[in-house]
């Protein structure tokens, strides 16, 4: 027998990733670019290696400063190059 779902029960979303970055530039309306570290070892030397990705950020009210520490969330695309979203900040540059 099928089983009735109640319309108003929503279903559990999937977790979403989180980052921990430094802002290298706040020069756009509402956006900041996050550089994320990240250390992997080389494939073939197994030396630790640094990797660094810049992802765009939503900032809503453009309260991040470049050489802040700020977290980011995933989100639904915003524009061409943002799916993240500054969740808060984590440290201010001095």
């Amino acid at each position: 027998m099928a089983e009735i779902t109640n319309p108003q029960q929503t279903e559990a979303r999937n977790a979403r990733k989180t980052r921990t970055g430094l802002v290298v530039s706040d020069k756009m309306e509402k956006t900041v670019v996050v550089a994320i570290e990240r250390r992997v070892p080389h494939p073939v030397y197994g030396k630790m290696v640094t990797r660094t990705r810049r992802l765009k950020a939503h900032d809503e009210e453009n309260s991040a400063k470049v050489g802040d520490t700020v977290r980011i969330v995933e989100t639904r695309p915003l524009s061409k190059d943002k799916r993240w979203r500054v969740v808060e900040i984590v440290n201010r540059a001095r």
